[in-house]
């Protein structure tokens, strides 16, 4: 189309090119474009999380950012938590602490969580649940989350020794 633009970004660590046209949705363009369907669009409003992926390092709600306003950015995307080696800690987390039922909701709070970590390694119940105000589960009632980002937690203080 005429009208679309090259967007240069780096996604779970591989360096992309691809065309969108000026008002697609970064949500859209990661499910559409490049196939990354593992980020969810629920409320398509900025409300509820589903969506959240980290944009340098910050998580963002990609329901609410363009795609060309990607451009240059390093994009992290639940597909990029894993590697070969398995399972990323948080991942692992939520799967042995129960935070997670229907799973719709999971991408955006793992992507939260891995961010609030970043930033602070230790958190308190009350940072967690802080942090992932912004990310809406319908299933879990949130314990087995917060329990799940505690037990993340542990584990890459561990590893970071």
């Amino acid at each position: 189309m005429a009208n679309e633009h090259v967007v240069q970004l780096r996604v779970n660590g591989r360096q992309l090119v691809a065309l969108a046209e000026p008002r697609a949705l970064l949500s859209d363009f990661l499910r559409h474009s490049l196939g990354l369907t593992g980020t969810h669009v629920g409320c398509e409003h900025g409300a509820c999380g589903a969506c959240t992926v980290l944009v340098d390092g910050r998580p963002t709600l990609s329901c609410l950012m363009l795609a060309v306003q990607a451009e240059g950015a390093e994009v992290l995307t639940v597909e990029g938590l894993a590697d070969e080696d398995g399972l990323h800690p948080i991942q692992q987390a939520f799967r042995e602490c129960h935070g997670l039922q229907c799973g719709f909701c999971t991408p955006g709070m793992l992507l939260a969580a891995k961010a609030l970590l970043d930033e602070v390694p230790d958190p308190s119940e009350d940072e967690i649940r802080e942090h992932l105000a912004g990310n809406v589960c319908r299933c879990t009632g949130y314990v087995g989350i917060v329990e799940a980002v505690h037990a993340a937690a542990q584990v890459l203080q561990e590893q970071a020794q």
